[in-house]
């Protein structure tokens, strides 16, 4: 029996051919060999035949990613996208992602998992947000173009398409997009004109939330051939967690078994044979409501700490490899900040501090936010202060002062040492009662 993939390619072939086909037919009658009576067929037109997973027909500008940038055409969305996906989904439930596992459950675990239909389907909601946002990234995303008009655009359609209602629905965190030794944290601040080149590597890592449940994914963009075996790496690594990660299962043994894939391969640069490690500070991490880093961190090498992951806690598997030295250090201006958790109440003397405060607190909560969304007419947020008037002037000082007395975290980026390539790839997991679910994944990978 023809695989489900064989038929995608024959349904992708007749729709290259416009759905055509020929067919010929003779008859003779009378059996005399005169052939009076002939019919022939030519040209007739069959209708096209939808196929999933085959939608779409414009292919990725950049190295790293599968299938098509448009796909979300199947689900009735507009190219370029502009109808939000609740809309697109009014009658049936989001999309489930990939179930990687199924675990040996009982009718009462079923049960639970059921009981927790509500999160997973809000989630599931989030992460089809993420899937078509960066789809439209990978459309526009080529050398030339401005970081900070490519993190604009893919914001402006996530707000969209995620319909930004402040702290119940928006973006997760900044688009990160950090470049070659820059390892994670990076996005552009005010004023910056930095151009993405054709010979850079570039990891793509953006967040959608609702209710505070964060989707937590990212890619790596080149355009040079030469570092397919760098993003390949990194990509499998990932894969490796995703497959290792589940209930019961040791953090410790995670990291080793990413370990053991990344630094299976290396890659040749400049006419040097370099090899791929896994950059041993930077981890993937557990996440709550409103929390990025819940207090679990899952690491990328073998050893560390040995506690389980357990039932019901949602991952952010990362993975990072480098050409370096494979330890990142903070380095560069700081763009990212959050505000602190479990913030302590800190009586503040400056009135400048007071007023930025309760601006993070009405418009991002504990959510990460950068100093261009606080430097936007609405303040990082239409849906919560309007579209003009909450512009952050002369905060500089102010943030400053937060982050000193703890109120406020500065998130510098971490960087290897100059001259080295870093690549990311990053999914969202469940861990469900019956199963573990990659809720991120897409086509492109």
């Amino acid at each position: 029996m023809a695989s489900q993939k064989d038929e995608e390619e024959a349904a992708a072939r007749k729709t290259e051919n416009g759905g055509e086909e020929e067919e010929e037919e003779e008859e003779e009658e009378g059996g005399n060999g005169s052939g009076e009576k002939k019919k022939k067929k030519k040209n007739k037109r069959k209708k096209k035949k939808k196929v999933n997973g085959a939608a779409g027909s414009k292919v990725s500008l950049s190295r790293g990613v599968t299938g098509f940038t448009d796909s979300y055409v199947r689900y009735g969305q507009t190219d370029p996208p502009s109808v939000p996906v609740s809309r697109l989904f009014e009658e049936k439930p989001f999309p489930e992602g990939e179930i990687v596992g199924v675990r040996v459950s009982s009718e009462e675990k079923r049960a639970m998992d059921r009981m927790q239909f509500e999160l997973w389907n809000k989630m599931r909601h989030a992460a089809e947000v993420h899937r078509e946002v960066r789809r439209y990234a990978q459309s526009f995303i080529e050398p030339g173009i401005e970081l900070t008009e490519m993190c604009e655009r893919i914001e402006g359609m996530n707000r969209q398409l995620v319909e930004e209602r402040g702290l119940q629905a928006g973006i997760g965190f900044p688009t990160g997009c950090s470049i070659n030794h820059v390892a994670a944290h990076f996005t552009p601040n005010p004023g910056d004109r930095t151009v993405l080149r054709y010979g850079d590597v570039m990891s793509v890592d953006f967040g959608t939330q609702i209710d505070g449940r964060i989707i937590d994914c990212a890619w790596t963009v080149s355009f040079d051939p030469k570092f397919d075996p760098l993003l390949e790496a990194v990509r499998e690594a990932t894969e490796t967690g995703l497959k290792t990660a589940g209930v019961d299962v040791r953090l410790c043994d995670v990291g080793e078994a990413v370990q053991e894939t990344m630094e299976s391969y290396e890659i040749e640069l400049d006419g040097a044979t370099l090899p791929i490690r896994c950059v041993r500070n930077l981890n993937g991490h557990s996440m709550g409501p409103y929390q990025i880093h819940a207090g679990k961190s899952v690491p990328i090498v073998k050893g560390g700490d040995a506690t389980r992951m357990e039932e019901g806690e949602i991952y952010a598997i990362e993975t990072f490899g480098s050409t370096g030295r494979a330890h990142v250090v903070e380095d560069l201006d700081c763009s990212h900040y959050m505000k602190c958790f479990h913030a302590p109440h800190v009586p503040l003397r400056m009135p400048r501090a007071k007023k930025l405060l309760g601006h993070v607190n009405k418009t991002f909560g504990t959510l990460a936010f950068c100093r261009r969304w606080l430097e936007r007419d609405d303040g990082g947020s239409t849906a919560v202060n309007g579209p003009t008037g909450a512009k952050q002037e002369k905060y500089l000082a102010a943030l400053k002062n937060l982050c000193d007395v703890g109120l406020v975290q500065a998130l510098p980026p971490l960087c290897d040492v100059k001259g080295s390539y870093v690549a990311q790839y990053e999914h969202t997991l469940i861990l469900r009662p019956t199963c573990k679910e990659v809720v991120s994944r897409g086509d492109d990978f």
